[in-house]
């Protein structure tokens, strides 16, 4: 048990599915996972165990933005032994090719600052995907037929952004999409040598301004969560 995770010893998976929202982890857990429990929900961040395909899995909800997956991600890997760390979740399009409900799996995550940013202090660190997890996951996705898109993402501080100029530069040079929490996911696993990814689904475009409706999420999702489980067992 640490101060944000009420799970004892034992009852957390060391492979780790991470969406933002608790209730995004319930859905996964109920809908893709066998002998669910529930095993957190301290200040309402919902944590499930399973199994899939007989491997014990945990999906955790890690909250919106860097600060707050950060917390999560280093009590499951320092405190609970997590070893594989992929982060499901929603982005926005920002590549004119890239369209909703397609699927990106993020290679590398640019940032203009992490919770990390005090360790590295003048340093740019890269940080990136595990190159199993990544190979892995576009190998499910292509089995799948899923319309996948590989390469860079953009993991912003803030979720209203008034900085056009900084997104056209982002297009400019070939960012797929935006969210708000790889980059940090990438840098913990760096420093902690495990694996983490991050799988993506589509779910709005800042050039378009198409979004996705809500009664086609799920299925959209669902794909997202199963290349996700596939790459983790690959």
């Amino acid at each position: 048990m640490t101060v944000h995770i009420g799970a004892q010893k034992g009852e957390i998976a060391e492979t780790v599915l991470m969406p933002g929202d608790p209730y995004r982890a319930k859905w996964a857990a109920e809908t893709f996972l066998t002998d669910v429990r529930l095993v957190n929900e301290v200040r309402g961040m919902l944590g499930f165990t399973g199994t899939w395909n007989g491997h014990p899995v945990t999906i955790q909800g890690s909250g919106m933005g860097m600060p707050s997956l950060s917390i999560y991600a280093n009590e499951l890997i320092r405190d609970y032994g997590a070893k594989t760390l992929i982060r499901i979740g929603s982005c926005g399009g920002m590549q004119p090719h890239v369209g909703i409900r397609d699927v990106i799996i993020a290679m590398t995550a640019s940032t203009l600052s992490t919770p990390s940013r005090g360790i590295f202090k003048e340093l740019n660190f890269a940080p990136c995907a595990d190159w199993s997890l990544l190979r892995a996951a576009v190998a499910a996705a292509e089995a799948k037929g899923t319309k996948t898109h590989v390469g860079g993402i953009y993991s912003s501080d803030v979720f209203y952004d008034e900085r056009p100029d900084l997104n056209e530069q982002m297009t400019r040079h070939g960012i797929l999409g935006v969210e708000m929490e790889a980059a940090e996911l990438y840098n913990l696993a760096a420093r902690h040598s495990v694996r983490a990814l991050a799988v993506l689904t589509v779910s709005d475009h800042l050039q378009t301004g198409e979004a996705l409706p809500s009664e086609d999420r799920e299925r959209s999702f669902g794909d997202m969560v199963e290349i996700a489980l596939t790459a983790a067992f690959a």
